[in-house]
């Protein structure tokens, strides 16, 4: 993964104006247009944040359609949940690859482009679409192996003998595993991550390690109607995350904070985050009977 993260943008929706619901692209377009507007009022480029989409109850059409418009970055909470829709897009890839153009959206012209957009002069044939798959749920060391294999970007780090996991794994691997360091800045019990106070250590420790490669920090806000709660603790983790920047222990490439959701991720924005974790905001509401209380306190 590259330092510098620029998701892309679209502007374009194809709702029919008497749907009752949203469709995927206007949803889509909503929660750009709202990480756009927050990183404005922070006074930050929007280019500069990227956006996971959370696949948890995503049914896979949603996920090879958010390809379509150009998605990259995949989300999922759980490692057997991880492998089937990995699995899944994998084999859709695979046919678009042998089949270009197949996975591809057609960019608009003509009457269906927007106002003022540029008419391009030659067609450039579609490019076959990437996907960047991100865990970031809780990580057992049992299940890391599967992990390694199949994501970019591990969210979940918050131990040292998980990291220690990662490193016996990926020692015969070409690159290090990338992950981020996940703290319990709430303070909650029922909140998986490491207290405030060792998370500096933890850094320090990653840091001797050759084969994983630490990348930034991730935390997740109370369960909360009051903002200000989220707010206080996104405050926290990128004041932490500032500290671990200034020690001199980490590298430049110690530059992701990982912070907000689909209910709290425009506060995160504001309190500096560069990756936000949306799901619900995206696909919609859970269907009745699909959330459990292992759904209660994970990445998204």
């Amino acid at each position: 993964m590259s330092s510098t993260m620029t998701p892309s943008f679209p502007s374009t929706t194809d709702g029919g104006p008497n749907s009752a619901e949203p469709s995927l692209r206007e949803r889509y377009a909503q929660v750009q247009a709202r990480i756009a507007a927050a990183a404005r009022k922070a006074g930050r480029d929007p280019a500069s944040i990227l956006l996971v989409a959370v696949t948890k109850f995503a049914e896979p059409d949603q996920i090879r359609e958010l390809i379509q418009f150009g998605h990259t970055d995949f989300g999922e909470n759980k490692v057997q949940q991880l492998t089937q829709r990995a699995a899944i897009i994998g084999e859709w890839l695979g046919r678009v690859k042998a089949m270009p153009g197949l996975g591809t959206s057609r960019p608009p012209t003509g009457a269906d482009a927007p106002a003022g957009a540029p008419r391009a002069a030659k067609a450039e044939p579609p490019k076959a679409p990437t996907v960047r798959w991100h865990m970031i749920g809780h990580l057992q060391r049992n299940k890391a192996r599967k992990v390694v294999e199949l994501c970019r970007l591990i969210h979940s780090v918050d131990s040292l003998r998980l990291a220690e996991e990662l490193q016996l794994i990926a020692q015969r691997r070409e690159n290090p595993v990338e992950v981020l360091v996940q703290v319990n800045c709430s303070g909650e019990e029922s909140k998986f991550g490491c207290a405030i106070g060792a998370a500096v250590h933890l850094v320090e420790q990653i840091e001797t390690m050759i084969q994983v490669k630490v990348r930034g920090l991730m935390t997740m806000a109370p369960l909360s109607s009051n903002p200000d709660d989220a707010r206080r603790t996104f405050r926290r983790c990128r004041e932490l995350f500032e500290d671990i920047r200034s020690s001199g222990v980490v590298g430049r490439d110690f530059n992701i904070l990982s912070m907000g959701m689909s209910n709290d991720f425009e506060i995160g924005i504001e309190e500096g985050a560069n990756l936000v974790r949306v799901g619900t905001a995206l696909f919609g509401e859970p269907k009745p009977g699909t959330v459990d209380e292992d759904d209660k306190d994970d990445g998204e």
